[in-house]
């Protein structure tokens, strides 16, 4: 059947098909990140952005196209995570502004939008890499104008996008040379190619493979197990465990894995527990009063992701507060002239940014890159007239600026790409100077600090030329991967002897949960000997995936 005409209804099935088929993809797509670190997570990243988009979406499906599109807009804006995901909201946003006022497109103005949805994406980049998810979908994008000057079928139209799309994709590794050195395409373009594969299917009335039932029978169990408390028929000081706890575990050989052992485990931590898994993700709910100690069991079986955690004392004030009448009031409070978020992983690390100043610290960095939403929500947390953002992860910038964008605050983003930058830049904010002040000293004081990260590897693989086998140790300075080794110490030692010279003053280093009291011991008495004069501050940083990380000023 000739599609002529695309109108709401139809659109909205197309983007819930796209995202569904990311979705039963995303780890596929993880495993195309050139770094065999384990934090390879663009399908993670692109696969929460558009489940956001597509939720948003479930929720405002109707016949008039362009209001469906500003709801898929606004879903993908706020659940953004990752440089990829902040790409794909970006084409979705273009996408959506040039049919927002349409009741219905046909092809020409679907290859119009597409076209529209590129030039927003690539204006939100600073510096646009070719070989990406961008040229992906700006091939894709040209080829829809071309085509739809030929034909007015949107089903033949998508079929000629998609074709573009893959070829497009298979060229990713003759533009950016680290991709044909690993040998794998571009995760990212990878990603939209997936989503454009499901509008396909959609246009065709064909059937992609789903993402297995596990987590819609989560959803469903959660839900029927909070609607088995009446609000009213409780009291807030009668609820035992007080925190609503939620989050995946993607499995990563750390332990051996049985759920019944697992659940048995998590059982002594709470009640109203769930546990669903399958080969590769665990989901779990409870209800607890240690949250922090349930998702560090979770995280002993490998990486965490898709976390949620509620104050249900909180939740059931409000509620019974709404019920009589009496809404809880907000406690008025003045604004504080500054805030200062940063985004950290390991409760250590939390603990250090707030004793040196940091008024919010969103949990996240390598293994999990925050939303714009969550960085939105710290933003008005801190309460304050001017905020400043410290993501201290390459990969949570984009997602920062985002943010920035929508808040209402006065926001300023610190670039900071590492932990160790994050520290030394909210070392140098005055709170008595105004923010481009600000913005010169911690951006000057980031140059001047080098970052060592000690993690190993997830695969096989041949990364500027060093040969690289799963398992293998790897020191990584100031991004790029230096060296390797089978044993974690001997990587160690190798990575402060090629990063410490006659400049170096401090040495900070940042103890992960990967690391023994030994390991840093041992650590220790090879620094006083190698390196006399240079001073050394050891802190527990309890960060995951990475046994050691250095900050070398």
């Amino acid at each position: 059947m000739s599609i002529k005409n695309l109108d709401g209804q139809r659109f909205a099935e197309m983007v819930i098909q796209g995202a569904s088929h990311l979705s039963a993809n995303a780890k596929m797509v993880d495993a195309l990140n050139v770094f065999p670190v384990p934090d390879g997570d663009t399908g993670t990243n692109m696969n929460l952005s558009m489940t956001s988009g597509a939720k948003e979406v479930k929720n405002n499906v109707q016949d008039h196209i362009g209001k469906v599109g500003v709801a898929l807009s606004r879903g993908l804006l706020m659940g953004a995570r990752g440089n990829s995901g902040v790409i794909l909201s970006q084409l979705f946003r273009g996408f959506s502004k040039a049919i927002e006022q349409k009741h219905s497109i046909n092809a020409k103005e679907f290859a119009e939008a597409m076209e529209a949805g590129v030039k927003t994406a690539y204006k939100a980049v600073m510096k646009p890499v070719e070989g990406t998810i961008l040229t992906v979908a700006k091939d894709a994008a040209k080829k829809a104008v071309h085509a739809a000057g030929k034909q007015d079928d949107i089903a033949l139209l998508m079929e000629d996008v998609l074709r573009e799309a893959k070829a497009s994709l298979k060229r990713t590794p003759d533009l950016l040379p680290v991709l044909k050195e690993v040998g794998v395409v571009d995760s990212g373009g990878q990603g939209l190619v997936l989503v454009y594969e499901g509008f396909l299917a959609q246009l065709k009335g064909e059937k992609l493979p789903q993402t297995p039932s596990m987590l819609a029978a989560m959803d469903d169990l959660v839900s029927a197990e909070h609607h088995k408390n009446v609000q009213g028929h409780i009291n807030t000081e009668d609820i035992e465990f007080g925190y609503c706890t939620e989050f995946m575990v993607r499995l990563e050989g750390k332990r051996p894995f049985t759920e019944d052992s697992f659940r048995n485990d998590l059982s002594g931590y709470g009640d109203s527990l769930l546990v669903i898994s399958d080969e590769k993700i665990v989901k779990v709910h409870i209800h607890s009063e240690q949250p922090g100690e349930v998702l560090s069991y979770g995280q002993s079986y490998g990486s965490l992701i898709n976390m949620k955690i509620e104050n249900m004392r909180q939740q059931h004030t409000n509620i019974v507060g709404e019920q009589n009448n009496a809404p809880v009031q907000p406690v008025s409070k003045e604004k504080q002239e500054y805030g200062i978020v940063t985004v950290s992983m390991g409760s250590g690390i939390a603990d250090l940014f707030r004793s040196i100043g940091a008024n919010a610290v969103i949990e996240g960095g390598q293994t999990m890159n925050p939303s714009t939403e969550d960085i939105v929500k710290a933003i008005k947390e801190v309460n304050a007239k001017k905020v400043i953002i410290l993501p201290n992860n390459k990969n949570i910038i984009m997602a920062a600026e985002q943010a920035a964008e929508v808040a209402e605050e006065e926001v300023l983003v610190i670039p900071s790409k590492t932990v160790p930058q994050g520290m030394s830049a909210l070392l140098a904010f005055n709170p008595g100077a105004d923010v481009e002040i600000n913005k010169g000293f911690m951006m000057e004081a980031m140059q001047h600090v080098k970052t060592g990260q000690l993690t190993f590897a997830v695969r096989d693989t041949t990364i500027d030329g060093i040969d690289i086998d799963k398992g293998d140790f790897m020191g990584i300075a100031d991004g790029k991967i230096v060296l390797k080794n089978k044993q974690l110490l001997s990587a160690a030692k190798e990575l402060l002897q090629a990063m410490v010279d006659e400049n170096s003053e401090i040495l900070t280093i940042l103890k992960g949960e990967d690391a023994s009291e030994e390991d840093v011991e041992e650590l220790e008495g090879f620094i006083s000997s190698e390196f006399k004069d240079i001073e050394v501050e050891i802190h527990n940083g309890g960060q995951p995936l990475y046994a050691f990380i250095f900050a070398i000023e």
